[in-house]
């Protein structure tokens, strides 16, 4: 390197460095005091902190400084939230405080600025797509609408798994309920897939999980952006492209032929959803709102499904139970969507997964829209807040000693339920920015464990025990398992 370009490097490395440390001693002073944490260091502030699963990492550090610590991502104020109580100030006493999105480099540029549902700042805009997406997407009639899809899709799925079983296979498990998920999923937004199976949507959806779950540098020290030293913007723009060419061949479809799936839903509401600034959805709009959907679909059912039987196998004494429940109540035929609200142990089984493995361990970064004095202490506008609901499902405060242990019965006359109003559970969020989709996700998951459940005994390959099953997580935008879930189906219908 030319010492002239090392020089100025140096320079402005320490300058950085002072001008961080003076702007956070600056910060909020006499307005309150400052939140415990951990002491950042120049320019990166905690970032080394966070570790291969920055949940556990997290957890950690509550432990030392408590249920809502402060940390510094780079140049990021950052809010650690760690306890019911505390997540109850933030998402819901001060929810509207806290109820917008950081800008994500990688986000901002594949949405179409700012487009989408799940990742869009707040404002009228974002008012206008959600009530949309809640009134004509989610709603229960449209849900129960696609029963009959779901149900084709996954009576294919459990005659493969008896062909399995039949030839004594060991099957993947990961893999054959990550393609059954993505078959109902896709079939919903898009209606029939096999006509843009050239695009390969479920690679594209891939990476752009993995380009938005990786750690972006730019993210947090934004004068590395301009240097793009993770090569994450050249992937980005290449992916971007790609994703604009399938989406608008998926559009121009669907005008050319009505259908009756979420895609043709945005477009015959196009003209009529006007936010109050008069602004329009328009077409960017459906193509940003479509990825949200389907990201949001694609892995989360998919882990948390992985999870369920992971921790049954494990269990075979809630694997016996479960069955039981499912003899009872079904007898000898397949599982209908009906039958779900009769299923209780499933009900608790389902909890019991979402409370030890939260599909979004830190839920979806929330940011201040103004300063704030919360308990005393001081958060500057424009700080980031992290809900760690990983480690909510362990307090001991909440769920007794036991925190570690897969045991549905303790929801048995428990109130804690999964709709974002019991902060001791809240796998998918709670108050303005509660995950739209929770309903058909819970009904998607419960629907295929069940039948997996039913219709099969699982036995590890080459005599592995229970115990010896591997639980280790991934982390990205999803927590899913590090390795893929491999067992023999025994048929039992």
């Amino acid at each position: 390197m030319d010492p002239s370009v090392e020089t100025l490097l140096t320079v402005l490395v320490i300058f950085c460095s002072f001008y961080i440390l003076f702007y956070i001693s600056k910060q909020g002073k006499g307005k309150g005091k400052a939140l415990p944490g951990p002491r950042p260091l120049p320019i990166i502030g905690n970032l080394h902190m966070l570790g291969r699963l920055p949940h556990r990492s997290l957890y950690h550090l509550a432990k030392k400084h408590g249920p809502i610590m402060s940390i510094r991502l780079g140049s990021v104020p950052t809010v650690v939230v760690s306890s019911p109580p505390v997540a109850e100030m933030f998402l819901k006493t001060h929810d509207v405080v806290f109820a917008s999105r950081p800008k994500v480099q990688v986000l901002q540029s594949i949405y179409n600025g700012k487009k989408g549902i799940a990742f869009t700042e707040l404002g009228p805009y974002w008012r206008s797509v959600r009530k949309f997406c809640n009134q004509q997407l989610f709603n229960a009639s449209k849900i129960e609408s696609f029963a009959p899809s779901r149900k084709e899709v996954l009576a294919h799925f459990i005659e493969s798994l008896k062909e399995a079983a039949v030839a004594k296979e060991v099957v993947n498990i990961s893999k054959k309920v990550g393609d059954l998920n993505e078959k109902m999923t896709l079939k919903m937004i898009l209606g029939p897939v096999k006509k843009y199976e050239e695009f390969n949507l479920k690679d594209l959806i891939g990476e752009l999980t993995y380009l938005a779950g990786a750690f972006n540098l730019a993210d947090f020290v934004p004068f590395l952006g301009a240097f793009d030293l993770q090569g994450l913007k050249a992937r980005t723009r290449t992916l971007g492209e790609k994703l604009d060419k399938a989406l608008e061949m998926i559009i121009n479809d669907h005008q050319q032929q009505k259908q009756d799936d979420f895609v043709g839903m945005m477009l015959t509401e196009l003209n009529k959803q006007m936010n109050p600034d008069g602004d329009i959805m328009d077409r960017n709009s459906i193509k940003a709102i479509t990825i949200d959907m389907i990201v949001a679909s694609l892995d989360t059912s998919a882990a948390t499904l992985e999870w369920a039987l992971s921790e049954l196998i494990r269990h075979p004494s809630v694997m016996r139970k479960f069955q039981q429940e499912l003899e009872s109540v079904i007898g000898k035929r397949m599982v209908e969507e009906s039958d779900l609200p009769k299923l209780e142990y499933l009900d608790m089984v389902v909890r019991e997964t979402l409370r030890l493995h939260p599909i979004a361990p830190l839920l979806v970064p929330r940011e201040s829209m103004e300063d704030i004095v919360i308990d005393g202490c001081y958060i500057p506008k424009k700080s980031r807040v992290l809900v760690n609901v990983w480690t909510i499902g362990r307090d001991p405060n909440v769920w007794s000693s036991n925190v570690e242990e897969f045991f549905p019965e303790r929801f048995i006359n428990s109130n804690i339920e999964l709709h974002g109003h019991d902060f001791e559970l809240i796998p998918f969020g709670s108050g303005r920015r509660v995950c739209p989709g929770k309903k058909l996700g819970l009904i998607t998951v419960k629907l295929i464990l069940a039948q997996l459940v039913h219709c099969f005994d699982w036995e590890l390959p080459s005599g592995m025990s229970p115990n010896e099953l591997d639980m280790t997580e991934n982390f990205g935008t999803s927590v899913p398992r590090k390795t893929n879930l491999c067992a023999k189906p025994i048929y039992r219908m």
